[in-house]
């Protein structure tokens, strides 16, 4: 058992200790963060349910580029099914040079399910180092608490 957990811990800590290569600048992209409202966990019961806890979610939009700004234009949130929930950003957000922009979806909305996610389109009048782009969930309740991240990617508009 000890063996376990020494390797999941080292497994789960190995991206933290890695520096990743820095990308190339980019005048703009469109990003998938995965997302999930609510994860399933245990054994299934007799009667087939799984347990389910909710988290909320901070969606955290870091601009890394020390002299330019870059501008959110859109922030979706999609549900497990691919449906279209909401629109985050109604209009452009500037976010200066180190700043942060942060979405947050409530504990009590699981409305996206397992498999939500965020697709988010950036832009800058010169290219500009990429943001970093991560969800943090959680529930914090006293004596079980869970918190996890998840990263964007870059994905194509096609």
């Amino acid at each position: 058992m000890k063996w376990i957990l020494t390797s999941l811990l080292l497994t789960l800590s190995s991206g933290i200790a890695m520096a990743e290569t820095a990308p190339g600048r980019s005048a703009g992209q469109t990003l998938y963060l995965p997302i999930y409202s609510h994860i399933w966990h245990g054994d299934i019961t007799s009667d087939g349910q799984r347990a389910r806890t909710l988290v909320s979610i901070s969606a955290s939009i870091r601009n890394t580029d020390h002299a330019k700004a870059i501008r959110v234009l859109s922030a979706q949130y999609y549900d497990t099914d691919g449906k279209k929930l909401k629109e985050y950003v109604t209009a452009p957000k500037t976010i200066g040079p180190m700043g942060t922009y942060e979405l947050f979806v409530p504990r009590g909305d699981d409305s996206g399910g397992s498999g939500a996610n965020f697709v988010i389109r950036w832009q800058s009048d010169k290219p500009a180092n990429p943001p970093i782009v991560q969800g943090l969930h959680a529930n914090l309740p006293a004596g079980r608490s869970i918190a996890f991240t998840t990263s964007a990617v870059a994905i194509s508009d096609e």
